[in-house]
């Protein structure tokens, strides 16, 4: 079973929720990613999104647009971002890690050899945010073969017969995208995210993860409340660009740790027997 199944269902007994933060490879620094990485997942992460850098990431906002522009800077490519997948890999056989991006790297690597290549690094799944399923297909269907897990965006705008269409195309988890906006976005409606969630749920059949414009521990908290998986990156990211040297990854981690613990803590609140059993 793919470790992403495998982390919802675990998580699913103790009653807890899922928390997965977004880094961009090589930023702060190429030689800091499978550090942070491992930091990450230390300071309560279940599973990790690691963006691929690219020129033109149209769906994220100034804060990852920075960092794409920071590691391309220095020479990062889809190459190396599967290096250190294999290294992360190497060093934590069970934490769900998937790669995020955009299709140009991959056409220009090449579908084929990057599939391969992330089967053989220990990539659990893939985001491709301009891969649209009525075009994603037979790419979906590469990546079932290899054992990786497709993933699939939804937005506020998304129809029913949309939802159903990545239903049948999508792995491990749908990607909820809470607002009409880019990633770092400040104006997340907690109210409208849970009401359309109740809705997804009629069409879509994967845990649902709820992203962008969750910016701090609270905001994560109440988005736990009603999806199954709480996805954080930007504020991530601009802490970390706003660290001293040497202070990015302390940073970082510091900030999960809380927002890891708001998130349980409305678990406890809630009163659900399953995590108050684990919590002993």
């Amino acid at each position: 079973m793919n470790r992403i199944a495998t982390t919802f269902e675990r998580l699913a007994r103790q009653g807890r929720k899922a928390l997965i933060p977004y880094v961009t490879a090589g930023d702060p620094a190429p030689e800091t990613t499978v550090p942070l990485l491992h930091a990450l997942v230390g300071a309560g992460a279940d599973m990790l999104e690691l963006g691929v850098p690219f020129s033109d990431p149209m769906a994220d906002g100034p804060v990852i647009q920075r960092a794409n522009e920071r590691a391309l800077a220095r020479g990062v490519n889809l190459r190396q971002v599967l290096q250190w997948a294999r290294e992360f890999r190497a060093g934590d056989p069970d934490t769900p890690l998937v790669l995020m991006g955009y299709a140009n790297p991959i056409e220009r690597f090449g579908v084929e050899a990057f599939v391969e290549s992330c089967a053989s690094c220990g990539v659990d799944g893939v985001l491709v945010v301009d891969y649209p399923p009525e075009e994603a297909g037979a790419f979906a269907g590469r990546l079932r073969a290899a054992g990786i897990e497709p993933i699939f965006l939804l937005a506020p705008t998304s129809t029913a017969q949309r939802m159903e269409q990545v239903d049948r195309l999508a792995g491990g988890y749908v990607y909820y995208v809470s607002l009409k906006g880019v990633t770092g976005a400040a104006h997340l409606d907690v109210a409208q995210v849970a009401q359309r969630v109740q809705e997804l749920r009629r069409h879509v059949h994967l845990p649902l993860a709820v992203g962008f414009g969750i910016r701090d521990a609270a905001g994560a908290a109440a988005v736990a409340g009603c999806a199954d998986a709480v996805i954080i990156g930007s504020r991530i990211i601009e802490l970390m660009e706003h660290s001293g040297d040497g202070e990015a990854l302390a940073a970082a981690s510091d900030f999960l740790r809380g927002v890891r613990a708001a998130v349980d803590r409305a678990a406890a609140d809630s009163g659900n027997p399953a995590f108050e059993e684990i919590s002993r």
